[in-house]
C-alpha cells in the first residue's frame, strides 16, 4: 500500500459549547473528582484505559453505577488471550440496566417502531410489562437459567421485549432473521439445542407480504429439543397458526411490571451471534453478562448518547447492531426502530421517518450512504432534520466522498461518526469521541478499553502505515468461547493464529498521526500486485465514484502457479452498458485515483454485488469460487442478502473453468 498519506483536512470541529456538555467530558470529570485521573486530553485517556484495564473497567462499572456485586478475587485474573476471566465472582444481570429507567421515566417512550404497515410507541412502562408478562410465561413453561430461547424475529418491539424477557431470567438469547432460509438459520440453532422458539409468521417488505410460516414448522422440526413455539402475528392478515404454537399477543399480556431478574455470573452466557456462515458452518459466539455490559456502557461515551436523545441505527435483526442498539436503552435514550425497505417509496423515507422521530442520532450501513448519493436524493429537501446531530456509519468503510455528500445533503454542522468493530466481541475497535475533531474519510480515535495497532506480518507496530488490525491487551466482551468448542481450538484459529495470544481482527487499518483511524477492508480480501499489497476499499472508492457506476467487487486470485489475475465486477445505473467507452473511464479511474499497477486484468458487468445481511461484500466467497471451489462449498446462498446475486459469479466461473484448465 501507499506509504505516504497526505493529511486529511477537519471538516468539523466541535464548539466549546458541545465539549463542554459531552458525557466524554463528564466521565473524564467524574475520573477527577472521584479517582484523582486528571487527563489533558482523549488521547491521553485511551493510552491510561488500555495499560491501567483494571482501574478503567472498574470506573466504566462505577461511573455508570452499574448492579453488579464485587468479584471475590481480582478484577483480572491473567492478562492472556483466550482465556482471560474477569471480575470472578460478581453477579449481576444485563437487563436491569435497562429496568433501572422504568421507574424514572415510566411514560417516556422507550421505542418508536415503524413497519411497512404500522408505527407506534411503547413506553418504559409498556416494555416493563410485556417483558414481566412474557417472562412469567417462559418460567412456567420450564425456561431456566442457562436454557437458549432462539427467535426468528424482525427489527421490532416484539424482538426487543423477547430479548428482554429472556435475558432476565438468566436463560442465553439468541436471533436471527426470518428473511434467512432453512438451512441457515438450523445452521446456527441446531449448534445451541433452544428450549423454545420465538417466530414471526411473515413480514412485510418492500410491499410485498411474505409468510414464514413453513419455514418456522421447517425450523422447529430441525430442533427436536425445544419444549414450545411462540408465534408473533406480523402479517397484514393473519393466517391459520398450527394448534400446538402459543400465541405472543396472550402471553405479553396482563404484565405489570419489569421481571424478576436472574443474578448470574459475569460470564454467564448473555447471547449467542453468529459469523457470517457464507463460507462454511457459523461459529456460534458467546457473549456474557458482565462482558457484553461493560462494552455497551462505553457506547454511550463515544456516541454522546443522552436520556434525552432518541436513538436509531438502521439494522438486520441478524447483524450484530441489532445488539449495539441496546446500548441507547441501557443509558435511558428513545430508541426508534425502523422495520422496512429505506428505499421505498423513494431514498426520502428513512430521512422522513428521522424527521417524524425527532431522531437525534442516526446510524446506517455505510452502503446506504452511497446508495443515497448515486440516487441523487437530498435529505435536508425531504426532511425536517433540526433535530439530527449525528450520523453514524458501518458494515464498511464510509468514502471520503462521503462525508462530502452528508455536509451538503444532510446537515452542514452534523457529526459524522463511522465506527469499526464487529460481532465477534460486540462492541466497537475505533470510532467517535466528541470531543475531537472529525477528518475527512477517518474515524476520530481508538477506543477506550481497545489496545489496538497496526502490525506487519512480522508482528511489529506500523506508525502511520497500513497493518493488520490487531488488539494487544484482553477485553472483557471478548467471546467466552465457541459453542460446542470444547477444547477452544477453533476460537484460538479464529483469532489468535496468526499473532499467538495477540487478537488479529482481519481487517486493514492505518493509525493516523493525531490518534484517528482509517479501515482499508478485509485482510483476507488484499489485493496483492507484485508484491505491493492495497485493500480493496481503495479500488472500490475510484470506481464507485463515477456516477454510473452503482457498485463493484474485486478479488485478487493465484491460479496455477501464474501471475496473478484480478477481475472486477461492476453495477452499473439502468441505462448504462459496459462498453469501450465505459470501460476506459473506470481503468482510467483506477489509474488516477490508485495506480495503474492495480488495473484489472478484466472488468464485468453483472445484476447485482452479493453482500452478507449486514451488507458486507462477498470478496472470500467470490474469491473461492473463482479458485475452484464448488458453489456450495464456496458460499452458504442462505446466509447472504442477496443470494441470487451469486448466480452471475457461477457463470463467470464456468465460462472461465475451460481457460484456466488450459
Amino acid at each position: 500500500m501507499s506509504e505516504e498519506f497526505p493529511e486529511a483536512p477537519v471538516i468539523w470541529t466541535p464548539s466549546a459549547e458541545t465539549v463542554a456538555g459531552a458525557e466524554m467530558t463528564r466521565f473524564m470529570a467524574w475520573l477527577r473528582d472521584a479517582r484523582g485521573l486528571d487527563f489533558a486530553d482523549y488521547p491521553a485517556l485511551w493510552d491510561w484505559s488500555t495499560t491501567d484495564l483494571e482501574g478503567f473497567w472498574t470506573a466504566i462499572r462505577d461511573f455508570w453505577d452499574l448492579k453488579m456485586t464485587p468479584p471475590t478475587g481480582p478484577v483480572l485474573d491473567r492478562e492472556i488471550m483466550p482465556g482471560a476471566r474477569w471480575f470472578e465472582g460478581s453477579r449481576l444481570n444485563y437487563a436491569d440496566q435497562i429496568w433501572r429507567h422504568v421507574a424514572e421515566q415510566p411514560d417516556r417512550p422507550a421505542i418508536r417502531w415503524r413497519t411497512e404497515v404500522a408505527s407506534g410507541v411503547l413506553t418504559w412502562g409498556d416494555l416493563a410489562a410485556q417483558a414481566g408478562a412474557l417472562a412469567a410465561a417462559l418460567r412456567a413453561r420450564g425456561v431456566v437459567p442457562g436454557d437458549r430461547v432462539c427467535a426468528i424475529l424482525q427489527n421490532g418491539a416484539e424482538t426487543l421485549v423477547a430479548f428482554l424477557a429472556t435475558v432476565s431470567i438468566g436463560a442465553t438469547w439468541s436471533l436471527t432473521s426470518p428473511d434467512m432460509g432453512r438451512t441457515a438459520i438450523l445452521d446456527r440453532f441446531r449448534q445451541i439445542t433452544p428450549k423454545v422458539l420465538i417466530a414471526a409468521d411473515g413480514y412485510v417488505h418492500g410491499g410485498k407480504s411474505v409468510s414464514r410460516l413453513d419455514l418456522a414448522a421447517e425450523v422447529e422440526a430441525g430442533l427436536p429439543d425445544l419444549a414450545a413455539t411462540i408465534l408473533v402475528n406480523k402479517l397484514p392478515e393473519r393466517p391459520d397458526w398450527p394448534a400446538h404454537a402459543l400465541d405472543w399477543a396472550d402471553l405479553t399480556a396482563g404484565g405489570d411490571g419489569p421481571p424478576e431478574t436472574e443474578q448470574v455470573e459475569f460470564s454467564h452466557p448473555l447471547w449467542i451471534v453468529y459469523s457470517s456462515g457464507t463460507t462454511g458452518n457459523p461459529k456460534p459466539i458467546v457473549h456474557g453478562h458482565g462482558g457484553a455490559l461493560l462494552e455497551m456502557m462505553k457506547f454511550p461515551l463515544h456516541n454522546d448518547v443522552k436520556p434525552a436523545d432518541t436513538f436509531m441505527w438502521l439494522t438486520a435483526s441478524g447483524w450484530i447492531m441489532w445488539n449495539c442498539q441496546l446500548a441507547p436503552l441501557c443509558a435511558g435514550a428513545t430508541l426508534a426502530i425502523f422495520d422496512g425497505a429505506p428505499n421505498r417509496p423513494d431514498m426520502g423515507e428513512l430521512w422522513r421517518w428521522t424527521a417524524e422521530t425527532g431522531t437525534t442520532f442516526l446510524g446506517c450501513g455505510a452502503a446506504f450512504f452511497s446508495a443515497s448519493m448515486k440516487d441523487g436524493v437530498v435529505p435536508r429537501e425531504v426532511a425536517d432534520l433540526s433535530a439530527l446531530r449525528a450520523i453514524g456509519a458501518t458494515g464498511s468503510p464510509l468514502a471520503p466522498e462521503a462525508y462530502d455528500w452528508i455536509q451538503a445533503n444532510v446537515k452542514r454542522d452534523v457529526w459524522i461518526v463511522p465506527i469499526s468493530g464487529g460481532t465477534d466481541f460486540a462492541g466497537a475497535f475505533v470510532g467517535g469521541c466528541i470531543l475531537m475533531p472529525v477528518r475527512k474519510g477517518e474515524m476520530q480515535c481508538r477506543f477506550l478499553g481497545a489496545r489496538v495497532e497496526a502490525w506487519d506480518e512480522d508482528g511489529k507496530p506500523l506508525d502511520n502505515a497500513v497493518g493488520e488490525l490487531v488488539c494487544t491487551r484482553p477485553m472483557p466482551s471478548m467471546p467466552l468461547m465457541f459453542w460446542g468448542d470444547a477444547d477452544g481450538s477453533r476460537l484460538r484459529e479464529s483469532y489468535f493464529e496468526t499473532y499467538p495470544g495477540v487478537w488479529r481482527h482481519g481487517d486493514w487499518i492505518r493509525i493516523t498521526p493525531h490518534g484517528g483511524a482509517v479501515i482499508y477492508g478485509r485482510s483476507d480480501a488484499t489485493i496483492n500486485r507484485r508484491g505491493l499489497r492495497i485493500g480493496s476499499s481503495e479500488i472500490y472508492r475510484a470506481v464507485e465514484d463515477l456516477p454510473e457506476v452503482l457498485d463493484s467487487l474485486v478479488v485478487d486470485l493465484e491460479m496455477l502457479g501464474r501471475e496473478s489475475f484480478m477481475p472486477l465486477f461492476v453495477v452499473l445505473r439502468e441505462g448504462h452498458a459496459l462498453d469501450e467507452a465505459m470501460r476506459g473511464r473506470i481503468l482510467d479511474a483506477i489509474r488516477r485515483a490508485v495506480s495503474a499497477r492495480y488495473l484489472p486484468d478484466e472488468v464485468t458487468q453483472v445484476p447485482e454485488i452479493p453482500r452478507t445481511l449486514s451488507g458486507k461484500k462477498l470478496e472470500v466467497p467470490v474469491k473461492k469460487l473463482l479458485l475452484g471451489a464448488a458453489p456450495d462449498k464456496a458460499a452458504n446462498r442462505d446466509s447472504m442478502a442477496n443470494p441470487a446475486a451469486f448466480d452471475a459469479f457461477v457463470d463467470y466461473a464456468a465460462a472461465r473453468a475451460p481457460a484456466k484448465a488450459g
